[in-house]
């Protein structure tokens, strides 16, 4: 896995070494136990293993007693594996003195030591030196005067009378105590190296994925999602790496909701602010455009009340002054109200498909008294289909708006042009009319709510300023383009819309 290159991870405490030296002192502890249980505790162990075999011998001696058995070759090769397994010394001597049954060589030694004990001459340190006594035998540890060898003996009679005398020396027990430690102490030694360097190395196995998990835990609080946990052994590590991968994939997915929810908020921070400014930029330029008419309407309704004038002709005058201006108000608020609803309804655009140039045709047979009354030659050469998807509804809106256009500010050759033209994948369609070209630095503004190239025309012809921002929410709730250019002559305004001819 790639880290990107930021500052390494400080780890004062490493559990790589916090377990090395755990585990290390454990597997001390336990060297260091088994050596003491075996230096102060493996002597007592084999005295008192080697006591149960005297007592098995003794057992197996006990039963032959007074039988034929007891001097069978075959009983007594089987007591002969048992001492000589175990380092035993055996004498069995019959209650005349005749020795029945011995493991050693020289049993004079052990007849003599046996006498020694059955007539007192020999003690066996008192009771202090007594292991285990019952009515037929005891047992007792002692040292041999001779030789200073520690032995460990037992003495009794059988039940048929037979005395008997076992032994086994003890000095072979500790050397092989000493030996077992020494050997211990050696093997421990290195075992706790070589498990101390496993132990590091199983420990680096643990700590490196954890490390890893830390690594992305802090990539994590940096918000960067991009790294992932990449282990695949089935266990505990790898079990919390995965969930931190899906924490991961859950932080990201909620964080990129929340930067979302906050991004919609701040554009309807940012739209409210914007409304609350055309609302007030709104209502001053109704304010300005109503001033005029309710001017004019006011002045002429006062000098009617005064009969300023009482000849006919000069009453009907005023009354048709109030009447245009008041038709001036009403379908400028018509066209108010029309914009805002545009602007503000967030209403659903139905898309229709319909022949563009039927409606086109019908719309200007329909104003044809209006092209004569003008005195206006109108061009309109489209004679075949062509179907596009749009609003019909709101595109003659825009055509009544074009078209009304055209006629107030048309001049010199007075020609009105309206012409339907396929391109690649759109249908642009244009109106142009002869007359004074649009200054340029006017061009990009008179889509704007109540903006007038040429205020005083304007208000001849009865204009509000409202149209063409009518025009421009149309087309861009249906999300097309819309503009103006400057000819010569005139001036073409145009839309484009999407050609379906084909569908």
């Amino acid at each position: 896995m790639s880290w990107t290159e930021k500052k390494p991870l400080q780890i004062k405490h490493s559990i790589r070494k916090k377990m090395t030296i755990l585990f290390s002192v454990v597997l001390l502890a336990a060297l260091t136990a088994c050596w003491l249980a075996n230096n102060f505790f493996l002597e007592q162990y084999y005295v008192g293993n080697k006591e149960e075999i005297l007592k098995e011998a003794y057992g197996k001696l006990d039963e032959a007693s007074g039988t034929e058995t007891l001097e069978e070759a075959g009983f007594i090769e089987e007591l002969g594996v048992i001492c000589e397994t175990n380092d035993i010394s055996l004498l069995v001597m019959g209650y005349n003195g005749q020795v029945k049954i011995y493991t050693m060589k020289n049993y004079e030694l052990m007849r003599n030591r046996l006498y020694m004990y059955l007539f007192g001459q020999f003690s066996p340190g008192g009771k202090d030196g007594i292991l285990e006594e019952s009515g037929t035998y005891e047992i007792w540890m002692n040292t041999d005067i001779y030789s200073g060898i520690e032995y460990l003996e037992m003495t009794g009679s059988l039940k048929s009378g037979e005395l008997f005398l076992m032994r086994t020396a003890l000095e072979p027990i500790r050397e092989s105590v000493q030996l077992a430690n020494r050997f211990l102490l050696y093997v421990g030694l290195t075992v706790l190296v070589a498990g101390a360097l496993i132990i590091q190395l199983l420990a680096k196995r643990i700590a490196e994925p954890l490390l890893e998990l830390a690594k992305l835990s802090e990539r994590m609080s940096d918000l960067d999602f991009d790294v992932k946990f990449s282990g695949d052994k089935e266990d505990e590590i790898t079990f919390l790496g995965n969930h931190m991968n899906r924490l991961s994939e859950t932080l990201e997915r909620t964080i990129s909701e929340l930067k979302t929810a906050n991004n919609e908020l701040q554009k309807d921070i940012e739209q409210k602010t914007k409304t609350d400014e055309i609302r007030k930029e709104f209502l001053s330029n109704v304010s300005h455009e109503l001033k005029t008419p309710i001017a004019l309407i006011q002045g002429y309704a006062e000098g009617l009340k005064e009969c300023i004038n009482d000849d006919p002709d000069s009453r009907n005058f005023y009354c048709e002054v109030i009447m245009d201006e008041a038709s001036k108000m009403n379908q400028m608020v018509k066209n108010l109200l029309t914009l805002n609803e545009l602007e503000f309804g967030g209403e659903v655009v139905k898309m229709e498909r319909f022949d563009l140039a039927l409606m086109i045709h019908n719309m200007l047979q329909s104003a044809g008294i209006l092209f004569e009354q003008k005195q206006v030659k109108l061009i309109y050469e489209q004679q075949k289909p062509v179907y596009v998807w749009a609003n019909e509804y709101k595109l003659q809106e825009v055509m009544n708006n074009y078209i009304s256009n055209a006629l107030n500010h048309v001049d010199g050759e007075r020609v009105i042009k309206v012409t339907v033209k396929r391109q690649e994948n759109t249908v642009r369609v244009g109106v142009f009319n002869t007359g004074r070209p649009i200054p340029e630095e006017d061009l990009d503004r008179i889509w704007e709510k109540f903006y007038k190239v040429d205020k005083a025309r304007t208000r001849e012809y009865g204009g509000s300023g409202v149209g063409l921002s009518i025009v421009k929410a149309i087309l861009e709730s249906m999300h097309r383009g819309y503009g103006a250019v400057n000819y010569e002559n005139g001036v073409e305004f145009w839309f484009d819309l999407d050609d379906q001819a084909g569908s």
